[in-house]
C-alpha cells in the first residue's frame, strides 16, 4: 500500500491545550522545524505553526500524529510553499 494514499485517509486536526500543547493529526511529513517554527505537510495543506521553545515530542509517521510542545504564537495554512523562499529564510535567521 501506498504510504502517501494511507495517511490521506486520516483526518487532520490541530488541538492546542493552553498554547503549549499541540497535536496535529493527518500529517504527511514535517518539512522543517526549529525552536521557533514548524512547517508540515498535511493532508489539508502546509501547515506553519509559529512559537517560542518549540520541541517536537512525538512523531508517528504510520498514522500521521506530531505532538509538540513550546509556547504557541501562532498558525496558519498556506497555500504554496517554495522550497527556495524557504530555505532563504532559515539561512537569513541563521545569520542575524
Amino acid at each position: 500500500m501506498d504510504k502517501d494514499t494511507s495517511i490521506s485517509n486520516y483526518n487532520h486536526s490541530v488541538s492546542i491545550v493552553e498554547r503549549k500543547n499541540i497535536l496535529v493529526t493527518g500529517v504527511n511529513k514535517i518539512e522543517s522545524f526549529d525552536s521557533e517554527e514548524f512547517l508540515m505537510e498535511t493532508v489539508m495543506g502546509f501547515l506553519v505553526l509559529k512559537g517560542e521553545d518549540l520541541e517536537l515530542l512525538k512523531l508517528d509517521t504510520l498514522q500521521g500524529n506530531v505532538s509538540i510542545k513550546g509556547f504557541l504564537k501562532s498558525f496558519s495554512y498556506v497555500d504554496d510553499v517554495n522550497k527556495k523562499e524557504k530555505d532563504t529564510s532559515i539561512i537569513s535567521r541563521l545569520f542575524k
